[in-house]
């Protein structure tokens, strides 16, 4: 019988696809760099929703959100939903998650608990008796917050306690944090980083396992380099922002975009027209920062991505010393993108540019997936899983609506699927948007709204020039609605089989 494929799976969080040295001079992931020579890199990679929960629960059930319930950012995803994970461990895989999860909110209640809530995410005694079983992991050791957020707990500040570090100076107080345009150095040291952290433990996993000869299944997820920029040093001062490429906004390009784009450059734009009281909305602010804090937040925000390679280093190079590297599939990606001036927006929100929704994407198995190469083939974080259980020869849930890429990731296949559908929505009625990408064209509509966009990609890929209400491009804009509501008809689940005509 041949041997089952290890599945390593590698994430940042939040990270624009153009933020890796293979393919962008200006930063160093001589990590990443080897994963890509080694592997295929994907340049068309999407996340199926531009925040986190959503895109991350698609990961492990290969659904899209409107369909595994997790749909926006405070909605937990049901632990009833079949994953990846509870189907691999039926073919005898080890399953396990190192880092951020957020498959569920920051607010319990009794209809709908989650254990990554405040004060249960820093009941340290709970964690030191809890790792799962969690959404198909039967190992789960994690952490929620980002950088210096006072959300710190979980197995992460019991790794730092167990080494005698007493880390609370190091994170803000629930009710503030550091300021931004002061401080970008973490005064935390670098050996007490969940990226440390994050290595220490996946590579501790993977010893267990090639000592027992166990296949497995390994997420480790890291939190960077989501915002607050802010790294312990040296990585804070590693690029000099006056050398950087800053992003540049083009004058009047939000003109023809819907209304709330242009009120991003506002000092003091009001968007309660476009959500509910009480409850936010990501990107529903001013965008407007002063230039030098710019290339600072963007120089810091590429140290937080180098330091993190420093540490994915660290991995593969365990996959080495184990002899595991041949038969592992390895795939790195991030769950979204990530704005730092682009279209002089910042952070992300309801603006579904490639640089928020496409994703770094690269696929290494040795003798398997082709080394040194770049494909432009669309792929979706929802394929994932699918594409994991091809691979290990086992069948996928009918719940799965992601598509089985393993044969395009071997280069047996120019594509298998034809267009990408990424969802957004915050409540029933407010900033409800949805996207459909093809090889050459992106639609976007808004929920009972009279605007959309419309981006010509092959000839704009910039996308400064939105088509959607110039009447040459009328039935182009049909046919492409057209094609989106075939795609949303396309993708409707099918878990029951039909036994009978009646």
């Amino acid at each position: 019988m041949a041997q089952k494929p290890n599945i390593l799976l590698i994430t940042s969080d939040q990270q624009h696809w153009n933020t890796i040295g293979a393919f962008n001079d200006e930063i160093s992931t001589p990590n990443l760099d080897r994963l890509a020579r080694e592997g295929t890199v994907f340049s068309r990679a999407y996340c199926p929703n531009p925040t986190c929960t959503p895109s991350r629960s698609s990961i492990i059930t290969g659904m899209y959100p409107s369909q595994h319930g997790a749909w926006a950012l405070g909605t937990r995803l049901s632990e009833n939903v079949p994953t990846v994970g509870d189907a691999l461990q039926e073919a005898g895989y080890r399953t396990s998650l190192i880092g951020k999860a957020h498959f569920q909110p920051l607010v319990s209640t009794e209809a709908y608990p989650s254990v990554e809530a405040v004060p249960k995410l820093q009941d340290l005694d709970f964690w030191r008796d809890y790792t799962g079983p969690f959404y198909g992991f039967e190992q789960a050791e994690m952490l929620r917050n980002h950088a210096h957020e006072h959300l710190v707990g979980q197995h992460y500040a019991i790794w730092m306690e167990e080494r005698g570090f007493d880390w609370k100076a190091h994170y803000a107080e629930p009710t503030g944090s550091l300021p931004y345009s002061t401080e970008h150095r973490w005064s935390l040291p670098e050996e007490y980083h969940y990226n440390a952290w994050i290595a220490e433990r996946t590579n501790d996993l993977m010893e267990g396992y090639a000592a027992n000869e166990e296949p497995f299944f390994l997420w480790a997820s890291f939190p960077d380099p989501h915002p607050p920029y802010l790294v312990p040093e040296p990585w804070d001062t590693m690029y000099d922002p006056k050398k950087l490429t800053l992003p540049e906004m083009m004058p009047g390009e939000h003109d023809a975009n819907p209304p709330h784009f242009g009120m991003t450059q506002l000092h003091h734009p009001d968007f309660s027209a476009y959500q509910e009281t009480g409850k936010g909305v990501h990107g529903l602010y001013t965008h407007v920062i002063p230039r030098d804090k710019q290339q600072k937040n963007m120089a810091v925000y590429y140290g937080m991505i180098s330091f993190m390679d420093k540490y994915v280093g660290r991995i593969l190079d365990k996959l080495d010393e184990l002899g595991l590297s041949e038969n592992t599939i390895v795939v790195y990606t991030t769950d979204h993108g990530h704005f730092f001036g682009q279209h002089g927006l910042q952070y992300k929100g309801a603006f579904h540019y490639e640089d928020l929704l496409r994703l770094p994407y690269i696929v290494r198995y040795p003798g398997k997936v082709p080394a040194v190469q770049t494909e432009s083939a669309l792929q979706s974080l929802v394929d994932l899983a699918p594409t994991f259980l091809s691979f290990a020869g086992v069948k996928a849930p009918r719940t799965m609506t992601g598509v089985d890429q393993s044969r395009v990731w071997q280069g047996e296949q120019s594509a298998a699927r034809n267009h990408i559908i990424c969802e957004n929505r915050n409540e029933p009625t407010f900033m409800h948007v949805k996207t459909y990408v093809d090889e050459r064209y992106k639609l976007t509509v808004y929920y009972e709204r009279p605007y959309g966009e419309l981006f010509d990609l092959q000839e704009d890929p910039s996308e400064l020039h939105n088509l959607w209400d110039d009447p040459r491009y009328s039935n182009l804009k049909t046919q492409l609605l057209h094609r989106f509501l075939w795609a949303e008809m396309g993708k409707e689940p099918m878990p029951m089989p039909r036994l009978h005509h009646a």
